[in-house]
């Protein structure tokens, strides 16, 4: 048997054996093509073992049927075989090869246009392998016998030939899954025998040229995924064998052709994610054959005709992301085949419509609307049995929860959170053990978790957050082995956790924060990784993970049975003894209590004294225009009593002078901490310099320059270099690098700014710049605490730096309420968790901020926006608008459009996540890079965020 060899061999393999058969004109041509084949490929699976170079005739091979009339190869189906290598010029000598069956292999290369001189060559499929390059124009030069041919899932580039209008005889084209680029001629219309027409999934763009009517016997065709604008080609209803028709994915406008009502055989009509609009014409009723119809993700408005009750033959349809208003029409319940419906994020409203329960759907969205009144479930229905996934999520839905619920036997998902239900959780929840995610969140559910909830033994996802509910977290829940998610956080649930949760072996997400737990954290399980954040807001928790120690175990006071012997118990004078000495320590716990309380006082006032002092002594140290005695430049030395200036890299020659330091006329701004001057160097290089204006809570001296020495050593390129400082007991300085750009406010906010419009581009390359300053502030276990516009700094070039890092840790009297005045002086910005006296301060909070941040470059609006009778929070906004459907609205209209929404939805998204109320949620900053890095769209080049 040959041994299978490399492609380099089998070049060599192949004139030997031309010369063997022109020696031996009974050798078999096909052997011979097939043998040399073979020795170009890599057989991992040695699928291609019984190819023996020895046998006269190939037809007995695998994968290899031949004509039984000549004995020669008229098929090679290899579909899946697992083999790679180059597609040769070996299988030219198959001259009698009619099928090419090459997919779901790893074939490599470029597509060999040799192929076409197969004379009888009706059928090519290369797809799903990893294919490249071009597709040639030699391929289709010699197609007349062509009919059908894939490259679809490969990696091939560049245009459609121009030769492919020369296979008249093409039936089925499908090059789908690739990244083929350029506009579309108008000459594919040529091709009048195609049945099928499969481009979706590359890169094509423009408009749709005129003249696919012309494609009269077409059935099935996809533009999806694609990047068309326009209009839907309106002579489309003309091709009328049509029953496939995809044009989702793309920047379509305008409607719905009318000729489209003629495609009474379609029976696959995807119109999704485009730019449609205008109202859902009644005509659709005339396409009585739809069994699949969505027209998702668009700008349709007014309400879903009744006509769709027409369509007695619908099994899905699609209408969310939308903005539909009324209620669905009840002639849907005509469509008595329809097993999934979803007409979520629309303006739905009126009461839930009950009558959907009544049809065998299997799958029902309702979500994102405005329905209101009760979850009303009649005592029959047809779905009891069959509905899967059942979603009300995100309505004003009010009421019990019916328990009713609890006959849908097959649920697998229930969603109906962010309603207004009351009342407590039904025990025949405890009836749904096929359901595996289970949702009902943001609602006003009062009472406890039923025992029932055990039953519930599939469940993989179980979310309770942001109700009333309360008493012991039940040890029930312990028995739901497949458990992956567990949310109760935001309840009043109380006692302790059950030890028994440790045995959740699947658990990923845990998060019991802000209830009134208490006692020790079970040890073991994933509770050795759970982080503090999960368990917050429980001040009476106690544990290592929450770095509060369990109370010490006391001996109960002894308490005598007068009825008892005293032989069996201690005696009288050692318990009164005991009790003297308990009451003692009661006593010495009060009194000191007392005295602690009353030095507070005392220390308190002597900071204010202090601080007023210290303010006093700093407006009369600080001259503007004096003479600068105070200051005695030097590099790392003090000449006098009273100041030292410390430059990191030894430059301490300012142009007018050290007393030139602070110049009133040339402030830049303030902020929280104090105020920012410019001041120029000797050189000519300008540097910027905040006076602090927290003097009486900053460090000794030495540790003030210890920290500051260890923060002018971060250097990274989007942060803000520190260069040096000032020091005195009454007045501090901080030296930084000046970004000429200004800052990120200024862009946003300020009308001297209007003119340097911040495009799309930009702002999402400020996005990323920040987060990677912040993140490497985290790598070094630096919280930034003050995460704002105004401390994000613009470079001429773009490139963004972030300020004002590190200065928490210059001042140690600060508590999480002066860092609420001071550190977090934007209102907006401030994550919730400084609000709680015992929650730890993170990482996290930096997040929260920076997610907020996310928001106003996007939206170009303040954290928090004042209005003439409402308060408008940014976060708050955004959500609403993304639940109902309305995110474009809350874009910056001075981009006037020039933006992606492929990249802005996303965007958005991570900007709410970041700034989740719950730390756990909220991802960390290496995570949000990565997320960036997976948004931008790839059309943009990498270098533009570089």
């Amino acid at each position: 048997m040959l041994v299978l060899v490399n492609t380099a061999a089998a070049l060599l393999l192949f004139p030997l054996l031309v010369f063997v058969q022109s020696l031996d004109p009974a050798f078999n041509d096909d052997v011979l093509g097939l043998i040399v084949f073979k020795a170009g490929l890599t057989d991992p699976q040695s699928r291609l073992t019984s190819w023996n170079e020895e046998d006269d005739s190939a037809c007995n091979w695998v994968g290899v049927k031949c004509d039984p009339t000549s004995n020669r190869v008229s098929e090679l189906l290899l579909d899946g075989f697992s083999l790679s290598g180059h597609l040769g010029r070996s299988l030219i000598r198959l001259q009698s090869l009619k099928v090419l069956q090459l997919s779901r292999n790893n074939f490599s290369g470029t597509i060999n246009p040799i192929l076409t001189q197969i004379p009888y060559l009706e059928t090519i499929d290369l797809s799903q392998n990893s294919l490249s390059g071009s597709i040639p124009e030699e391929i289709f030069q010699q197609c007349g016998s062509l009919k059908e041919i894939s490259l679809a899932k490969n990696n091939l580039t560049g245009l459609i030939p121009q030769s492919l209008t020369s296979c008249t005889n093409l039936k089925r084209l499908n090059f789908s899954s690739n990244l083929l680029s350029g506009q579309l001629f108008s000459g594919l219309w040529s091709l009048s025998s195609l049945r099928l027409l499969d481009l979706s999934d590359n890169l094509f763009e423009g408009e749709i040229p005129i003249g696919i009517d012309s494609l009269s016997v077409l059935k099935a065709v996809s533009f999806s995924k694609n990047k068309f604008v326009g209009w839907l080609p309106e002579n489309i209803g003309n091709c009328l064998l049509l029953k496939s028709v995809d044009f989702g994915g793309n920047y379509f406008s305008g409607g719905l052709p009318i000729s489209m009502r003629k495609l009474g055989f379609c029976r696959y009509l995807d119109v999704s994610g485009n730019l449609l609009a205008g109202d859902f014409p009644d005509w659709i009723g005339d396409m009585r054959s739809l069994e699949f119809l969505d027209v998702s993700s668009n700008n349709f408005s007014g309400q879903i005709p009744v006509t769709v009750g027409n369509l007695q033959s619908l099994k899905e349809v699609n209408f969310s992301n939308n903005r539909f208003t009324g209620n669905l029409p009840e002639s849907f319940g005509d469509c008595v085949n329809i097993k999934v419906l979803d007409v979520g994020q629309n303006l739905l409203s009126g009461n839930m419509p009950s009558w959907i329960f009544k049809l065998s759907l299997e799958r029902v969205s309702l979500s994102g609307n405005r329905y209101s009144g009760s979850m009303v479930i009649p005592s029959w229905m047809q779905s009891y049995q069959i509905l899967r996934v059942l979603d009300l999520s995100s309505n004003a839905l009010t009421g019990e929860i019916p328990s009713a619920i609890g006959n849908f036997s097959q649920l697998q998902a229930l969603n109906i959170s962010r309603n207004s239900l009351v009342g407590s959780i039904p025990a025949s929840i405890g009836q749904l053990n096929t359901t595996l995610v289970l949702d009902m969140s943001y609602n006003q559910l009062h009472g406890s978790i039923p025992v029932e909830i055990g039953n519930c033994s599939s469940l993989t996802s179980l979310v309770l957050s942001r109700n009333n509910l309360t008493g012991p977290i039940s040890v029930s829940i312990a028995t739901l082995s497949n458990l992956e998610l567990l949310d109760l956080s935001f309840n009043n649930f109380s006692g302790s956790l059950p030890k028994e949760l440790t045995n959740l072996s699947h658990l990923v997400t845990f998060n019991v924060s802000f209830n009134n737990l208490e006692g020790e954290l079970p040890v073991g399980g994933f509770f050795n990784t759970i982080t503090p954040s999960s368990v917050t807001g429980n001040p009476s928790l106690c544990g290592s993970i929450v770095n509060h120690s369990c109370p010490a175990v006391h001996p109960k006071p002894l308490v005598l049975n007068p009825n008892s012997s005293v032989s069996n118990h201690t005696p009288l004078s050692q318990n009164l003894r005991h009790k003297r000495i308990v009451l003692s320590i009661s006593s010495l716990v009060a009194i000191a209590a007392a005295i602690f309380i009353a030095l507070g006082v005392v220390i308190v006032s002597i900071l204010n004294v202090k601080a007023r002092t210290s303010m006093a002594r700093s407006a009369n140290a600080l001259t503007f225009s004096g003479t600068g005695d105070d200051y005695s430049p030097s590099n790392e030395t003090e000449a006098n009593s009273y100041g030292k200036l410390v430059m990191f890299s030894g430059d301490v020659d300012f142009e007018s002078g050290a007393h030139a330091l602070l110049n009133k006329n040339c402030e830049l701004g303030r902020g929280g901490f104090g105020s920012v001057y410019k001041t120029d160097l000797r050189c000519g290089r300008a540097v910027a310099i905040k006076k602090l204006n927290t003097t009486s809570l900053v460090k000794s001296r030495d540790d003030f320059e210890r920290e500051v020495k260890r923060l002018g050593k971060i250097k990274h390129e989007n942060l803000v270099q520190l260069e040096g400082y000032y020091w005195t007991p009454s007045l501090q300085l901080l030296i930084n690098e000046y970004i000429s750009g200004g800052s990120l406010h200024k862009h946003l906010h300020e009308v001297e700014y209007s003119g340097s419009l911040l495009t799309w581009r930009q702002r999402f390359k400020i996005i990323v710049c920040t987060a990677k300053g912040l993140a490497h502030l985290h790598r070094l276990n630096l919280i930034h605490y003050n995460i704002k516009s105004s401390n994000v700094m613009i470079e001429v070039s773009g490139e963004a730096k972030v300020g004002d890092f590190g200065l928490a840790k210059l001042l140690p009297a600060l508590d999480r309420y002066i860092l609420s005045s001071k550190v977090q002086s934007a209102l907006g910005y401030m994550a919730p968790e400084f609000a709680c006296q015992t929650v730890k301060i993170t990482e996290k909070c930096d997040v929260y901020g920076f997610g907020v941040l996310i928001l106003e470059v996007i939206t170009g609006k303040r954290p928090v926006e004042y209005m003439e009778d409402d308060v408008v929070v940014l976060c708050d906004m955004v959500r609403e608008a993304l639940d109902e459907g309305r995110v474009e609205e809350c874009i910056d209209k001075k981009l006037n459009g020039g933006y992606s929404m492929e990249e802005a939805i996303p965007v958005i998204k991570l900007g709410l996540i970041c700034a989740s109320q719950v730390p756990s949620n909220r991802p960390d900053m290496e995570e949000v890079i990565r997320i960036l890095e997976l948004i931008q769209c790839p059309s943009e080049s990498q270098e533009e965020l570089e």
